[in-house]
């Protein structure tokens, strides 16, 4: 299936066509636990609780309290079909999610309509966003650098969609033996979790690779926590210094 002619401007940027080619094709299973999301779905509960925590401490909410993120605007780029935009709505903020792919928007927009959730819902890059003005408290760019043609230009345009003092969250994949074997052989080759070829070694990013774009983007990096996943209890936790494979990068614009 090819890109829609309402989405090829924004392809001088930092889109892939290949990546969102890619996505596309497996958009209907966004919401299915088994299928070829399954790895994203066992990971959600612990980048959701490491979300929170880095947005109670930048905005000082209390994350017991109903609601504690209501008033705040926030993003989600390259959401997919909304497995963290859901919970951020039903945690009180107010949620726009952006994805290239007009399949993936199309299922989003679906699921959000059934769970009775508000999000707004757009067919748009990080680079459109930021050209109409938006503006957000907090963006998410979560497994989405290490699809992206330019990974300097992406967090530029991050920059330029937050307020001052707002906080971008960045996940992805570091580029070392131990995420080949487990986000590629693992994954992909051994488990089946995903179709092979979805993930490029050579496009993972070292946690000092990212500081650096960060911080060359005009952003200032305030954490870097790992997500650790056990084989025994076949299970997620977070990790304050192990970041062979997953990691989590916080940042803010001053």
């Amino acid at each position: 299936m090819g890109l829609s002619e309402k989405m090829r401007p924004d392809l001088t940027s930092t889109v892939d066509p290949q990546e969102i080619e890619k996505f596309s094709a497996m958009a209907a299973e966004w919401w299915d636990p088994e299928g070829k999301f399954k790895p994203l779905h066992m990971m959600n509960p612990v980048r959701l609780d490491h979300i929170c925590r880095q947005v109670a401490v930048q905005f000082d909410r209390d994350r017991a309290s109903d609601a504690p993120f209501r008033d705040l605007s926030l993003l989600d780029i390259g959401c997919g079909g909304g497995l963290l935009s859901e919970p951020m709505a039903r945690l009180g903020a107010t949620v726009t999610g952006a994805d290239a792919a007009e399949r993936n928007i199309e299922v989003a927009r679906v699921h959000a309509a059934e769970q009775d959730l508000a999000i707004d819902y757009r067919a748009r890059t990080a680079e459109a966003l930021a050209a109409e003005g938006a503006r957000f408290d907090v963006v998410l760019a979560m497994e989405i650098v290490e699809h992206v043609a330019d990974v300097p230009a992406f967090l530029r345009a991050c920059n330029d969609l937050l307020n001052p003092g707002g906080l971008l969250i960045v996940s992805t994949l570091n580029r070392t033996t131990k995420s080949f074997g487990a986000a590629i052989l693992g994954a992909e080759w051994i488990m089946r979790w995903l179709p092979k070829g979805t993930h490029d070694w050579s496009k993972f990013i070292t946690p000092d690779e990212l500081d650096g774009h960060l911080r060359a983007a005009g952003l200032s990096p305030v954490d870097r926590t790992g997500f650790v996943f056990n084989p025994i209890t076949w299970g997620w936790r977070l990790s304050d210094r192990d970041f062979a494979v997953n990691y989590a990068m916080t940042a803010v614009r001053d």
